[in-house]
Parts: structure tokens; sequence; C-alpha cells
């Protein structure tokens, strides 16, 4: 993707204001009234009623809030502008504002539109590039729902290798501390790795901060960052309905790591990727625990696989596009039954991206390259504003075709992506 710096909508229509010669931004100098109605600007210039009917942009520093109005009365000797309508009591004019005056042939909420059509134009040529690591390949799953916020795939890559250490391989059932309410055992049908996992039957009586712990051999952990793991509940989740423990005293008893679960769709497997919140600390773990920290009904919890992970080790290797396809009408990527001959279990990465999002408020930031929005939307303006043959005085049917010649060169310069396969 060409390069982006991230400027803001506003940074953007002034931009094109300036190309206009159609704005002018300052800041109020000596506030205005109350109500709102007024801006005191000692740097405007010009006769009495020399801006009236302008388009004020104002932005309420102190409250974020951006209104447009226009201005319905310029008072020379006192380089006052009244406003019609009046802004929110909130937004009165103090000199921590700002504001932008623009010519009323260009009303900025059409110019707002303008680069939202442009972004429009853009999408399938450019993209908000997305490396995402949801996926886990096992033993049978060949289908999965491609994550939201991707609308096309370049690649897929499994991991090869990872510098990780297991904590527990749930092939024994945790038995350190168990709550009367929670109980524990293995089930060899419904599992993830290995031959067993750990099932935890929570009863409808359990409460807040219930716990299952199992111990285990003193593992260094602080030079890992993540904690993987499988989990599966009955019922739906939200983040942190359910958490990890990790400590080293017996029981959980203090934790050093507290770690929230994602949220979970009710009876599915879910690979989880959490970060270690103080990895400094994890020098001797001994203990490994499941906390019910939300009075979510009786409910049937399995773990499986529970290790530490450096990140930054990871090893990975590319999938032959042959052994995966997008069905787009269920947004899923499907992989050839081949797929498990060459990666039986290993986390997924699908490198692709999303549609360029839109730009609704002033504080958004461009996913798209800005010359290109830039000059599009200036051309844009000028055409909306350009009139017939014998009603263009300033030939701005002329600067028009200038600036799209413009954003046609700046088109042009974003990447040709190759071996797309579209989601939707």
């Amino acid at each position: 993707m060409a390069v982006v710096q991230g400027r803001t909508r506003a940074q953007l229509r002034q931009s094109i204001g300036y190309n206009l010669g159609a704005v002018y931004v300052s800041a109020p100098s000596n506030g205005g009234a109350s109500d709102g109605s007024t801006i005191i600007d000692n740097t405007l210039i010009g006769a009495d009623d020399n801006h009236n009917g302008k388009w004020v942009v104002f932005v309420d520093d102190s409250a974020s809030t951006v209104e447009i109005t226009r201005a319905s009365n310029y008072t020379s000797s006192t380089t006052t502008l009244a406003l019609s309508p009046v802004l929110s009591a909130a937004a009165a004019s103090t000199t921590s504002d700002s504001y932008e005056l623009w010519d009323d042939e260009y009303n900025p909420a059409i110019i707002n539109d303008f680069i939202n059509q442009v972004i429009l134009e853009a999408t399938g040529h450019a993209w908000d590039p997305i490396e995402n690591l949801s996926f886990h390949t096992d033993r049978d799953t060949l289908r999965f729902d491609v994550p939201s916020g991707i609308s096309m795939i370049q690649d897929v890559y499994y991991r090869n290798s990872v510098d990780f250490t297991r904590l527990h391989a749930c092939a024994a059932a945790f038995d350190e501390t168990v709550d009367s309410d929670i109980s524990v055992s293995l089930d060899a049908k419904d599992r993830k790795q290995g031959t067993q996992s750990c099932k935890f039957v929570i009863a409808s009586g359990a409460s807040a901060g219930d716990i299952a712990t199992d111990s285990i051999a003193s593992k260094n952990i602080s030079g890992y960052d993540y904690i993987e793991f499988w989990v599966k509940s009955t019922v739906a989740t939200s983040a942190g309905n359910l958490k990890i423990l990790l400590d080293d005293t017996a029981s959980c008893a203090s934790p050093l790591e507290t770690l929230s679960v994602p949220a979970l769709s009710a009876d599915t497997w879910t690979f989880c990727r959490v970060a270690l919140a103080n990895p400094e600390t994890d020098t001797a773990i001994i203990s490994v625990g499941l906390e019910y920290d939300a009075d979510i009904g009786a409910v049937t919890v399995w773990l499986d696989d529970i290790n530490a992970v450096k990140n930054d080790t990871a090893e990975w290797i590319k999938i032959p596009r042959n052994l995966w396809r997008i069905d787009k009408e269920a947004r899923d990527v499907v992989f050839d039954s081949y797929m498990h001959g060459v990666v039986r279990y290993s986390l997924l990465k699908i490198v692709g991206g999303d549609k360029p999002a839109l730009l609704t408020s002033d504080s958004d930031t461009s996913e798209v390259n800005e010359r290109y929005l830039i000059a599009a939307a200036t051309a844009r303006a000028y055409a909306a504003t350009s009139g017939g043959a014998g009603t263009d005085p300033d030939q701005r049917r002329s600067q028009a075709g200038f600036w799209f010649g413009m954003a046609n060169a700046a088109k042009r310069a974003l990447p040709l992506l190759t071996n797309v396969r579209l989601v939707e």
C-alpha cells in the first residue's frame, strides 16, 4: 500500500480548502458571546458584511466537538462574526478554540463527503493492511470463519516453530484446590491436543471468584510474553468472564498473572493468545488455575494445551495457494484435505487487508494515500462549482481537469496488489 501519513479529516479538509483558495483557518482572539452567537477574531480583515454568508467550522477544543454554521453578519470595527444558527451553549467561543472560515460556494460538509467519495472509489485499489492470528489447525477442521474486518486475503502462513514451554497439557484433571461448585474430569473425546482435555462442570450455585487449580513443576516463564491455550464453553461469554491464573504460590493464592479469557461463542473451541501482564515476575510458576469470574450461571468449560510462548521467535512458512480458497457466500477460508499432510497442528497467520474506512469525524485518520485523497476531492469541489461554459469566469472546470489529472497520477502510484483473494 502507498505511504499513508495518517492525516485527520480536518487536516485533509483544510488542505483541500487551501487548494481551492477558499478557507481561512484561525482562532478566536477575544472569545465571543457566551451563548455561542459570535466569534471575535482581530486577525480578520475586510469591510462590514465582507464575510456574510460564509461557512464556519467551529472546533470546541475543551469539549472535542465540531459544529458547522454560517456567518450571518460581519462587523469590521470589532472584527466580530455573528453566527446563525448559534453554537451550542457548551461550545461558546473561547480563545482556546479554533475555526475555519469557508467561502460560501464550498460547504465544508460537502467537502467531507467528497473525501469519503474518494475513499469509496479507492476501495479495491487501496487496503488497510492486516495480519490476523485467529486460526489454529487441528486434526479435523478445514473451514474457518474469516474474522470481521478482513475483506481480502493475500497469503496464509503456518507457524513452523516457536520457542515455548508447556505449562499444562490438560492430560490430568485439576485437583490442587477445587471449589465445591466445580467438578473437574478428563474428556477423551472432546479435545484439541493429545488424548484428553480438562472438563470443568460449574454448577449454578457458583459465584464470581470460584476457582479450580492444579500444581505443576516449577516453570520460569519470565522470558516469555504470551500464554496460548484452547478453551470451550457451553454458553457464550464476554471477555473476562473466565480467567487463567498463574502463581508461584500453591492454589493460586496470590496470582502473579490474572489473564482474561477472550469472549467465547457457545459450544465452540477457541484458540486464545493472551499477553502476559507481568512476565518479569513469573520466575517460578507452580500453580495454574481457572477462575469463574462472573455469575454466568451453570456452564461447562473445557481447557486444553496451555503454553507460554516467545512470540517473536516464530518461524512462518507460506501455505501453497492451491491448498486454500475463499467461500465468499459463507465468508470462510476453506483448506484442501491435503492440508493436514502439510500443517497438522499449527497457528495460522492471515496476511490481507480491510476496505479503507470512511471518515466520520474530524479526528478520524486516513487509510488511503493523502496525496490522492486531497487531489481527487479538490477536483470534485472545483467540478461541482464550475457552472457552464459561459458562467465559469474563474475557470474552475479547467482547475477541475488539472486536479483530476493530479489525482489520476497519484492513483497510478498506488501499489498493484497481486494474488489477492476477495472475501466479499
